[in-house]
């Protein structure tokens, strides 16, 4: 694995991971009722879209709290999917949920990584 810092935000591993659960989010929501097409399968895309968008958009950032706001709002957004995968388990809308809650908490503690890495940046340059 690579040392080098990132120079886009494709190359955090971080990133990654959360474009992959988006993608799981998309494949396990294809087999939800028509009727939540408007409800629940766009309110799921719509967060877990939103984990990955926030890592980018905060990737850019100049300040590293600025950077950091934008990580929080990925780990806001990743937490209300973990409320979706927990009601469409109890709707009995998808039976592979277990996979995907294991790539939610994967991105969950890298995120925790990357703002307590920011942080300790941070620090080290305020020193």
């Amino acid at each position: 694995m690579s040392t080098q810092p990132a120079r886009k935000f494709q190359d955090l591993i971080v990133w990654q991971k959360a474009h992959h659960f988006v993608l799981s989010i998309y494949s396990i929501s294809r087999s939800f009722p028509k009727e939540e097409i408007y409800g629940l399968t766009s309110q799921f895309r719509r967060a877990a879209v939103s984990v990955p968008a926030n890592i980018a958009e905060g990737f850019k950032r100049k300040t590293v709290p600025d950077k950091i706001r934008f990580l929080n709002i990925a780990q806001s957004s990743l937490e209300e999917c973990r409320y979706y995968l927990i009601l469409v388990q109890d709707l009995g809308y998808n039976n592979n949920c277990t996979e995907v809650m294991g790539e939610l908490e994967e991105v969950s503690k890298l995120l925790d990584s990357y703002v307590n890495k920011l942080k300790q940046q941070k620090h080290s340059s305020d020193s």
